[in-house]
């Protein structure tokens, strides 16, 4: 009896250790490929659109797909996988609320200043707003994300929602979560190639040559996706999600010593 319980209780351990460690590889994958998905954007707003600014021009217009893409892409998803990390299956679980909380909030921040400087540019230049297909799928994503964070806040983190109003709008608010992530990358997509169709005209190398911007740019966007595959993916792994409760109590022991 002691010997089973035992050769149980190693195997186990042996199982949390090993999807523990397929996570964190997975996460330093994750890593990777967002700081690249930044610094990919960054690099094509600096080197072939001429920079930054914040003066109404079209270099503040530049601002926009860079913080779109940190902040509604790389930072929404890193918020989003908070509960996939092994150390919130113990313990107590507001610290983890309030990081998800705030990854998101600061998610949020940077998709509005990302929304002020393409406004602001439109505005300047006497151009018209919310008329592309991009536009009403960007406008309607961060709007979702919006009453998303907003509904969370006030149920998931206040104290006054009972656990039968919870329990009823967890799979509404996780199925939102990866819905909302899914149009920011159709979003960021779609910008991309209109961004490219808009500044790759005969008077340059048009686009259907595929100048060295339209590869860069295109390489990119392929990089949002693989991203957000990614991020999709570890929400959806059953192995690296939050146990419940009664679970979540045989495994305790578990992570402690696995860590």
């Amino acid at each position: 009896m002691g010997k089973n319980f035992s050769d149980s209780f190693l195997s186990r351990e042996c199982v949390i250790r090993m999807v523990s460690g397929r996570f964190y590889l997975s996460c330093l994958l994750l890593g990777s490929l967002g700081s690249m998905c930044i610094l990919f954007t960054i690099y094509w707003m600096q080197y072939w659109r001429g920079g930054f600014a914040w003066n109404g021009s079209i270099y503040m217009f530049n601002w926009h797909p860079v913080l779109m893409v940190a902040g509604m892409v790389v930072f929404y998803g890193g918020a989003s996988l908070v509960y996939r990390l092994p150390q919130s299956w113990v313990g107590p679980k507001l610290p983890w609320k309030l990081l998800h909380a705030a990854l998101h909030l600061m998610a949020f921040v940077l998709t509005v200043v990302g929304l002020v400087a393409v406004f602001t540019f439109h505005n300047h230049g006497r151009i018209a707003n919310l008329y592309s297909l991009h536009s009403w799928l960007g406008i309607t994503t961060v709007f979702l994300f919006a009453c998303q964070w907003f509904l969370g806040f006030a149920v998931f983190l206040l104290p006054w929602a009972s656990m039968w109003l919870r329990s009823l709008l967890k799979p509404i608010h996780v199925f939102f979560g990866a819905a909302i992530l899914s149009l920011s990358i159709a979003s960021v997509i779609s910008g991309i190639n209109e961004k490219l169709f808009f500044s790759l005209k005969n008077t340059t190398r048009p686009y259907h040559s595929l100048p060295s911007e339209a590869v860069f740019a295109n390489s990119t966007g392929m990089l949002v996706v693989a991203f957000g595959l990614l991020v999709l993916y570890i929400l959806l792994a059953s192995s690296w999600k939050r146990p419940e409760p009664g679970i979540l109590t045989d495994r305790q022991p578990l992570l402690h010593d696995g860590q």
